[in-house]
């Protein structure tokens, strides 16, 4: 079996891939491409056969229908198999071949590890951005180690999410890899021969130093516009220069480019149109316009790569979605500042302000202007919380990326253990909750009026605390209901907790810390300081942005609860509550209301009455196991029901409800994901959790026993396999 081309062997497409091949061709025509040997598709497989890895694979995919998974959920599986990919063992007879190239051609020069996927690059579809490339790359251990995660980016979350987009078939996909010499252009780019939004023209784009920096958003390039007729350039424009991707002694990192640099474009014309002349001259080559990679080198140019412009058009590419799942560490530092210095203050203070005033007051016209008007509200703010804080959860994976490259660990998640602890607004809730309890418990009289159902104004000091809390955290909105919040529902939650948990940093974070960011050269702990405490704001914020964004959406559903009053008041009961437009349409017509839209009726079940499961798999997202009785959550009521120690059930927790979680013995839900709130309150609260489970909520009824392992990802149900599971411990 051959594993391994260089240029002199002519080496076949369905061997090497679509990238290696076009840069086999290039050379051949005698164009200058930096020397390069390719690792074929059937190294690949071979790898992944001896490493079990095909069986892995079909573990992960085969749990759940791949339709339903979330992004949490695919990145999951992603880690779960770049861990494997990375701890895997290359068989000695292929590490022997891929040594013995290296040594031969690369001894001490650096190099660049890129993919070349089979189905990547072609006419059809363009894989561009979203396999893995790594460069600047020195020696054996790390060129091999990293021609792993190249292999291992053939199932990250945005490739999977592609491929189903496109039809492709996962398990038909192979990786060849190209190793490439680097050269360290002054400056570098891409161009294409052909602008797919306008056929008439073609573009190039540049930026000083590295490729890599445009490709990954890091840095913003400089654009030209050009005439395909005569390469005549129609539009510049700009970038604002003030950095440049360079290379380090181990990696690249950006640096301030000068004042003279910052002035002046990376190219100048005549530049510019030679470069696009290259474009121009593969399109001819390979017979299609050309997205072409290229860097000059002491006025030099070398090409990189070229592969087909796609003929999906710019405006439907849906590969734009998937590449957004990988975020920059300046994208995500600019997502941070207007989440915590912008976004946060305004809720807070929105919400402040709408629950201070009158709706009972109002007219039945006004009310429905002000129920408008805080849709209103309601939509722009859940827009801005789908534009930053959705994009800002990346920080927790840019985290963790870099932790399991780093690091190596046997265990994926090892690096949440830093993340932990970091502070969530919900924890301190939750602390609250538990000092009323505490209070409730050191004062019998208060303790024996809760039984009674009596008031508690007779303790001014007590009622303070029920009243600041439910200030705080009571005026919120889950599923569109209010939370329903009175004095006497809280102080019957807080009388089941007990003495609030110690969540301050654990003793191994510290030394966690240190090792990690010791692991970096010195000039590069800065960057990776930078990355360890985007990943703790991310993990925070994932959690605290929802409690926020829920106290805004808390005073629409006031409104709407004092427009439901009216519609009562004048028609009696009513059987079912209306939605909004309902309410709206008739407080303005003074007519009965017409049910179209019920938000708070249960879901029956679609299980058949005959299906009695026994064992259902999902993702551990919390280690621990956990026995209980199950208690089914869809309404803020079932929040007030919940008893200590039952088992949680749910779709999906929201931050809102979690204030039950250290009353629960343990966590299933049918949302999937190590990022998913459930997940995250859970490991801060040491509970066992699985999520990821089909049907959860419908599949397992309030009362039954449930066992949840939070280490296998395995959740069963019933008093029989209950007490088999125990056995076997």
């Amino acid at each position: 079996m051959k594993w391994i081309f260089t240029f002199r062997e002519n080496p076949p497409k369905e061997k090497i891939g679509g990238k290696a091949f076009a840069l086999a061709a290039l050379r051949q025509k005698d164009l200058n491409v930096p020397n390069a040997f390719f690792i074929t598709a059937d190294a690949y497989r071979y790898f992944v056969e001896q490493n079990s890895l095909d069986q892995q694979i079909n573990l992960e995919l085969g749990k759940k229908d791949f339709s339903n998974m979330r992004w949490e959920e695919l990145w999951d599986i992603a880690l779960r198999l770049r861990n494997r990919f990375s701890k895997g063992d290359i068989p000695e007879d292929l590490l022997f071949e891929i040594s013995q190239t290296i040594e031969d051609m690369f001894p001490q020069t650096p190099v660049g590890v890129r993919s070349s996927s089979l189905a990547e690059d072609s006419s059809q579809t363009s894989f561009a951005g979203l396999h893995e490339s790594y460069i600047n790359l020195v020696g054996k251990k790390e060129i091999i180690q990293h021609i792993k995660l190249v292999w291992a980016s053939l199932w990250s979350d945005r490739a999977l999410l592609y491929r189903r987009e496109l039809g492709l078939d996962p398990f038909e996909s192979a990786m060849g890899v190209v190793v490439q010499e680097m050269v360290f252009g002054d400056s570098s780019g891409v161009s294409f021969s052909m602008n797919p939004v306008n056929p008439k023209q073609g573009s190039v784009e540049a930026v000083y130093g590295l490729n890599q920096g445009l490709v990954d958003g890091t840095i913003e390039p400089d654009h030209w516009e050009l005439d395909r007729a005569n390469s005549q350039i129609v539009e510049h424009r700009p970038a604002k220069r003030t950095k440049a991707l360079k290379a380090q002694k181990q990696g690249v990192a950006a640096q301030a480019l000068n004042k003279i640099q910052q002035k002046i474009p990376p190219l100048n014309d005549q530049e510019v149109q030679e470069v696009y002349d290259f474009s121009r001259q593969m399109e001819k080559i390979f017979q299609s316009p050309q997205d072409m990679e290229w860097t000059i080198r002491l006025k030099q140019i070398y090409i990189l790569q070229s592969r087909s412009i796609t003929t999906i058009t710019d405006e439907h590419d849906e590969r734009k979605r998937y590449l957004s799942l990988k975020r920059s560490l300046d994208n995500l530092k600019s997502l941070k500042l207007v989440i915590e210095k912008q976004l946060i203050p305004d809720m807070e203070a929105q919400a402040k302000k709408l629950n201070k005033f009158y709706l009972t007051q109002l007219t039945d016209q006004d009310l429905v202007r002000e129920i408008k008007k805080r849709q209103e509200i309601v939509r722009q703010r859940v827009g801005d919380y789908w534009e930053y804080c959705i994009p800002f959860a990346h920080g927790m994976r840019l985290f963790g990326q870099v932790y399991n490259d780093r690091m190596n660990p046997n265990d994926p998640y090892e690096f949440m253990k830093l993340l932990e602890n970091s502070g969530l607004v919900s924890v301190k809730r939750n602390q609250r909750l538990s000092q009323i309890g505490k209070s409730i418990r050191q004062k019998k009289e208060i303790a024996l009026a809760l039984e009674r159902n009596e008031d508690f104004d007779q303790w001014p000091e007590f009622t303070d605390l029920l009243d600041e809390f439910i200030e705080s955290y009571g005026k919120t909105s889950w599923g569109g209901l209010n939370m329903g919040m009175t004095r006497q529902k809280l102080a019957r939650l807080a009388a089941k907790f007990e003495t609030p948990k110690d969540t301050k940093s654990k003793p191994n974070q510290g030394r966690m810390r240190k090792v990690f960011l010791e692991s970096f050269e010195p000039e590069q702990r800065e960057e990776a300081q930078d990355i360890l405490e985007i990943g703790i704001a991310s993990y925070r914020l994932r959690d605290d942005d929802n409690i926020f964004l829920g106290k805004v959406e808390g005073e629409l559903t006031r409104a709407l609860d004092e427009g439901f009053i009216r519609l009562e008041e004048k028609w009696g009961k009513l059987d079912h509550r209306p939605g909004p437009e309902e309410i709206c349409k008739a407080l303005t017509n003074q007519i009965k209301p017409q049910i179209s839209s019920i938000k708070d009726q249960k879901t029956k079940p679609t299980t058949s009455l005959k299906e009695k499961p026994r064992q259902l798999v999902g993702q551990p997202a919390s280690p621990g196991i956990a026995v209980g009785r199950a208690r089914i959550v869809s309404t803020p009521q079932d929040l007030y029901d919940f008893k200590k120690n039952e088992i949680l059930i749910c779709d999906a927790i929201d931050p809102n409800m979690t204030l039950v979680v250290p009353l629960a013995a343990g966590i299933v839900e049918r949302r999937g994901g190590m990022l998913i709130h459930g997940a995250i309150i859970a490991r801060e609260q040491n509970i066992p959790c699985v999520t990821g489970v089909p049907e959860a909520a419908s599949l397992i009824k309030t009362g039954e026993s449930v066992c949840v392992d939070g280490y296998l990802g395995i959740v069963i149900v019933g008093e029989n396999s209950l007490k088999k599971s125990l056995e076997k411990e």
